[in-house]
């Protein structure tokens, strides 16, 4: 003879309920996710904007030369074979 274990109406009571639970969670995760993602974009979208940017112009004028102390001149000559 063999014997067959039927689920009692406990177990299968136990089992409806976590199947059930594990429903809720699932959407009260989806759902907290979706808060945490809407809050972190309007966190990036309240950021302060980058300030102005500005640009200065400054000419620089050349200092005066002086006067070379010396002068020095080089003659070379070329000699062709």
């Amino acid at each position: 003879m063999i014997l067959i274990d039927r689920p009692t109406r406990k177990s299968r009571r136990r089992r409806r309920r976590q199947a059930i639970t594990r429903v809720l969670l699932v959407v009260v995760l989806l759902a907290l996710s979706f808060v945490l993602g809407i809050a972190f974009s309007r966190a990036l979208d309240d950021a302060p904007e980058p300030g102005d940017v500005v640009t200065t112009v400054r000419t620089l004028t050349p200092l005066p030369l002086e006067a070379p102390a010396r002068t020095v001149t080089v003659t070379v000559t070329v000699t062709k074979p």
